[in-house]
């Protein structure tokens, strides 16, 4: 039986059982009891294109198997799968080790989704290489080479859209591509602060959301806790201009218009406000033509990966009705086909 991915599972299952083999690695696993005293272990497993959680109750065959298992091992989980309100649960389920081959197949991630981020990737090189601006080109070079392999394995988010390996790549490609666009149409934009804009907005989750070399677990680490995305998004830029700066390549800078400092100031105000409000974790509020752009590109491509994601996720309560993902404000309605000619 050829492996699912954990989206195509989700996609597959339903309230009917469906036999499905899945390769997923265990990311945790806590002991619990219920109020009747029951034990039981939540184990969390995890993939290139998702996560999801299972319990496995003490009167289970699969239980004391689960008990000596290590977090980080990769597993293949054999059983009769369902998904309802609270996701996909597993019967008659077998896990087994993963060999070698499996493992080197299972960290190189689901073909196709590798493929689209590989896309994604040579469109962010493909845009931020038509910035006219020298200073704003150099400044994206640079996050390249140093920081490319990183940026290509960390997530948009811990959960909600775009919270898997690569998801960041995926969505500033997405965002790229909305940029482009909107300064077709609104051209008082200046589209090189934008595009340069989208590339760094979240460049501090290489630090917040990142993920190992082999592994499906996002990191946690002290820096990323105590300063947030936003922080340390602004503190990269201003290392990576003055490094720029700094250099003997770099040669005309003074003369220059707009003023370095100028725009240096712009695209930092960028980062600092993406997040277009004060409650919502950005220190400082949209105050240019460019960061209510921004604030408002970014969002869009989150909400629409989120209503694409509870399409795909979430069952149907009624007809034409999908039950409610958080933090989506409502209930989804099926969406209207396309007018056929």
């Amino acid at each position: 039986m050829t492996p699912l991915s954990i989206a195509a599972l989700r996609q597959s299952a339903g309230e009917t059982p469906i036999a499905a083999l899945v390769l997923a690695q265990l990311q945790a696993k806590v002991a619990k009891v219920t109020k009747n005293n029951k034990p039981y272990l939540e184990l969390v497993f995890a993939d290139c294109t998702g996560n999801f959680s299972l319990k496995v109750w003490s009167d289970s065959a699969a239980y004391h198997a689960v008990e000596s298992l290590q977090e980080g091992v990769v597993l293949c989980l054999d059983g009769h799968w369902t998904l309802n309100q609270y996701g996909l649960d597993a019967r008659d389920l077998d896990m087994s080790r993963a060999d070698d081959s499996a493992c080197e197949e299972f960290f190189s991630g689901d073909p196709e989704l590798r493929e689209k981020q590989d896309r994604d990737y040579a469109t962010i090189k493909q845009v931020c290489g038509t910035i006219k601006d020298p200073r704003l080109l150099a400044l994206c070079e640079a996050f390249f080479d140093q920081f490319g392999e990183n940026f290509r394995r960390t997530a948009a988010a811990k959960k909600n859209h775009h919270a898997r390996r690569g998801g960041l790549v995926e969505h500033v490609a997405q965002m790229l591509r909305s940029a482009e666009a909107l300064s077709g149409v609104y051209p008082q934009l200046n589209r090189d602060l934008l595009i340069a804009g989208v590339l760094f907005h979240d460049s501090g989750k290489l630090w917040e959301n990142s993920y190992p070399k082999q592994g499906f677990a996002q990191k946690l680490n002290v820096v990323g806790e105590m300063m947030g995305h936003i922080p340390m998004g602004i503190e990269l830029v201003n290392k990576l201009w003055h490094e720029i700066s700094e250099s003997e390549e770099v040669g005309g800078w003074e003369e220059l218009k707009p003023r370095s400092d100028e725009v240096r100031l712009h695209l930092l105000h960028l980062i600092g406000s993406h997040h277009g409000t004060h409650e919502f974790g950005s220190p400082v509020l949209p105050r240019t033509p460019e960061a209510f752009a921004l604030h408002f590109i970014d969002n869009l491509d989150a909400k629409m990966e989120m209503v694409m994601d509870a399409y795909s996720q979430q069952p149907e309560v009624a007809p034409g009705i999908y039950e409610r993902m958080f933090p989506l404000p409502a209930n989804l309605i099926k969406p209207l086909s396309k007018f056929e000619g």
